[in-house]
């Protein structure tokens, strides 16, 4: 499996479902284009770890998108079946009416390009963190069974934007508000001398 971490995201064009439901082709670059963006696959529409998911995205779409993070959800399914998905009440397994885009990859060609194609040909749950430069900063990959935690990815681009802010880097179990460090010998050793008992 590839490390797409360093590289530039895989851009691409293909049919999506809007926040507002509306069908329409998008590219990635464009949508994207000035802002953070979170790409994330997952198997199949009206599957069982999969609504989970993607309401949770929801729950925390205003985190992201006071982040400018655009979030786009990815899967081989067609925008009918996302459309029709979004149409069915959470209560009866659907995901209701999600406030992001879904993206249509029917063609396999984008879980090919992310190298998150399973065997079976559906793809693995992999998400990734992508900077306004379209350079890939953060991803991860879970087998079928494994759903995501959300707010994991949230932390990311917490950590992310602190980086770019401020110029240090993020210590194990950063969270925002927390301390950061200076990636110098000297600044490991005055974050260790205060904040190793907290690890």
């Amino acid at each position: 499996m590839a490390v797409l971490v360093g590289k530039t995201a895989p851009d691409f064009t293909a049919t999506a479902v809007l926040g507002n439901n509306e069908i329409t082709d998008i590219t990635f670059s464009e949508v994207t284009k000035g802002k953070y963006a979170v790409v994330f696959f997952y198997p199949l529409d009206f599957t069982f770890v999969c609504p989970s998911e993607l309401i949770a995205f929801n729950h925390r779409l205003n985190e992201f998108k006071a982040r400018n993070v655009e979030v786009l959800g990815v899967s081989i399914d067609s925008q009918f079946s996302h459309l029709a998905w979004k149409n069915t009440p959470v209560e009866k397994g659907g995901i209701g009416q999600v406030g992001y885009t879904l993206v249509a990859d029917i063609k396999h060609e984008i879980c090919k390009a992310y190298d998150v194609e399973a065997d079976g040909g559906v793809a693995f749950r992999g998400s990734f963190l992508i900077d306004r430069a379209g350079v890939v900063q953060h991803q991860v990959v879970n087998n079928l069974p494994l759903g995501r935690n959300i707010d994991e990815m949230l932390r990311m681009v917490d950590a992310l934007q602190f980086t770019e802010e401020h110029g240090e880097v993020c210590p194990a179990g950063w969270a925002k508000g927390k301390a950061g460090m200076d990636a110098t010998p000297e600044g490991v050793a005055k974050y260790l001398a205060s904040h190793a008992g907290e690890l």
